[in-house]
């Protein structure tokens, strides 16, 4: 895709969150509207992937989502690009649907590798995809999403030990810097001090992103990120973003982060969204 065209598909992807959550009064709007970008970036851009889905994802790049609560981006930006149809979005949390509040397996969704509700576990899993193609020389890499609240969770620093100690370079593991988890601000809840100097103290290189809601930059860091893989360390991108990115009333507060808009509310999200965008 040309630049306007990942934004243009950035801007519909948040305006499928924002019906997402509301046509289920249910859902987490606001780090899934300051992914987006990213999303689409990896999805539309950076990652060789075959929206066929072959579970084993054998000659593919992978994608764990660890911060499985935002899954309206996630869900939003496999139908977009051809995994279901986008019809589908509109059964998000409804019963027997296979758009559960948080991503799982059971379902047999395309796209969707691991059940990703419990908070912490996705460092693990990249990890053993990513020395799984190590073994099977498959030359192709992992990334994965985390939250910067999940870092609160005790299992991501024991992976992040084991991915130096095993020098699991065919892995990117992007932090959604955001400063923002459901009680408030991480700092207040529980201060990640200074993320960069911890991760380069456990043995990973790492690559600031200051702006995760400009489609250039995300590009750009994700390429940085690519050509540092296959150097014998994992790669971590800390990424700066807005919870509640493209929607004004959501933005930078911790209170949207699992909470529906009311039928107005969507009404003027989805006038701050407009452009050249389609609809579902």
């Amino acid at each position: 895709m040309e630049l306007q065209q990942l934004k243009d598909m950035a801007t519909q992807v948040r305006r499928d969150i924002v019906r997402m959550v509301h046509g289920a009064q249910s859902g987490h709007p606001g780090g899934s509207l300051g992914c987006s970008d990213f999303l689409v970036a990896l999805y539309f851009e950076v990652m060789k992937h075959d929206p066929a889905f072959n579970m084993d994802g054998v000659g593919e790049d992978l994608f764990f989502l660890s911060n499985g609560h935002i899954s309206p981006v996630f869900y939003s930006v496999l139908a977009r690009s051809g995994y279901f149809r986008v019809e589908e979005l509109a059964t998000f949390r409804q019963l027997n649907s296979r758009l559960q509040g948080h991503p799982a397996t059971h379902e047999h969704l395309p796209g969707v590798r691991i059940a990703s509700g419990s908070l912490g576990q996705g460092m693990s899993v990249a990890l053993g995809a990513a020395m799984a193609k190590k073994l099977n020389n498959d030359d192709r890499i992992v990334y994965s999403l985390h939250g910067d609240g999940e870092l609160q969770e005790g299992q991501n620093w024991e992976a992040m030990m084991f991915a130096a100690h095993h020098k699991v370079d065919n892995l990117i593991a992007t932090v959604d810097y955001n400063g923002q988890q459901i009680d408030g601000p991480t700092s207040m809840v529980m201060d990640l001090g200074d993320l960069k100097a911890k991760f380069v103290a456990f043995g990973w290189e790492v690559l600031d992103l200051e702006n995760g809601n400009d489609m250039e930059q995300v590009l750009a860091s994700l390429a940085a990120a690519k050509a540092l893989t296959g150097k014998g360390k994992p790669i971590c991108i800390l990424m700066h973003t807005a919870m509640g990115s493209g929607v004004s009333f959501m933005e930078g507060t911790h209170e949207w982060h699992g909470i529906a808009p009311n039928d107005a509310q969507l009404t003027q999200a989805l006038s701050e969204l407009a452009g050249n965008v389609g609809d579902y």
